[in-house]
């Protein structure tokens, strides 16, 4: 990534932890592509989305080894085309290992290299411990990881899916052993599954000043308002998740997005993704997009401010 990229105004642009990495209040979720934003559609949300300063887009190795016939590396195979097509320099790449094989040293040195290679860039601006593998210790990922930022194959490195505790021990293990630390985390948070990172989670990436970049800010869709009944489940291929959220709190968390993005002439999705990003030890939320009408809906967000009595108020919608 170019750190001499111009900074668009009126954005609010944070550093990520202690790495020299930065973004606006919106990373762009790279799960879609390969799978359900595709092709010309795609290039055309990731152009979109560059223009109009977004820094960094999020993947995995594993995107989408879900769908019938994919083996993993489908997004990051179009992100290479794309930053190959466009060639843009100030765009910097997030991926992840770990969440099919594990982390032990050989399996990340390996699926680094192909990372690298799909993606066609010299190196990972941020690589992450997709989850967590207590069988390998932590000394083992940790080496592995510091001795790709030393040959200069990766910037940055984060973890994701980590628990307050283990997170913790990471931290001490790279200080005593002089080892690169995480300076990332990505929990999964929003405001209809907030313990998983509030609390002791929160308080650590805080005190430590770990960049925090939350996944499924939309619960998955859920968040933007589109999934008010049963009957809306068929609008995408992710309705079923739904009744996981549809019921009496859901509907409450909806009824406060509402109130508040009338009074700001915002979207129910906006209001959401703001509130996640002003809250402690939050970067920027991570949100995906399969078509520009979405992306422009997302990019709102990116000078989206409420006030602190919107704010406490989505917050009690949602405890």
């Amino acid at each position: 990534m170019n750190p001499t990229r111009p900074i668009f105004q009126g954005m609010d642009v944070r550093r990520l932890g202690g790495s020299a990495l930065s973004t606006p209040r919106l990373v762009l979720g790279g799960n879609v592509f390969g799978w359900t934003a595709s092709g010309a559609e795609a290039f055309a949300i990731l152009d979109r989305f560059a223009e109009a300063g977004g820094t960094m887009i999020d993947t995995a190795d594993v995107y989408s080894a879900w769908v019938p016939g994919h083996k993993g590396g489908e997004s990051e195979r179009l992100l290479g085309d794309w930053l190959k097509r466009s060639g843009r320099k100030d765009i910097a790449i997030a991926t992840k290992v770990g969440f099919m094989a594990g982390l032990k040293a050989e399996g990340i040195a390996k699926a680094a290299e192909a990372s690298l290679a799909r993606l066609g860039v010299e190196a990972i601006d941020l690589y992450y411990a997709h989850k967590d593998d207590e069988a390998t210790p932590l000394e083992e990922t940790l080496a592995a990881f510091d001795a790709l930022v030393r040959a200069g194959k990766v910037r940055a490195i984060g973890a994701s899916n980590y628990t307050a505790e283990r997170l913790a021990q990471a931290l001490a293990v790279s200080e005593r052993e002089g080892l690169a630390r995480y300076e990332v985390l990505q929990p999964e948070y929003n405001l209809m599954t907030r313990t998983g990172y509030e609390g002791a989670l929160q308080q650590l990436c805080v005190a430590q000043g770990i960049g925090v970049l939350p996944y499924f800010g939309l619960a998955a869709g859920f968040l933007t308002g589109k999934y008010r009944r049963e009957e809306d489940f068929a609008k995408s291929i992710r309705g079923t998740r739904m009744a996981d959220y549809l019921n009496e709190r859901g509907l409450e968390v909806l009824a406060a997005l509402d109130e508040v993005a009338a009074e700001s002439g915002a979207t129910p999705a906006q209001v959401a993704l703001a509130w996640l990003a002003a809250q402690p030890g939050v970067t920027a939320p991570i949100a995906s997009a399969t078509s520009l009408a979405q992306l422009e809906e997302l990019l709102g967000v990116l000078t989206l401010e409420l006030s602190p009595g919107q704010l406490k108020r989505l917050s009690a919608g949602s405890p």
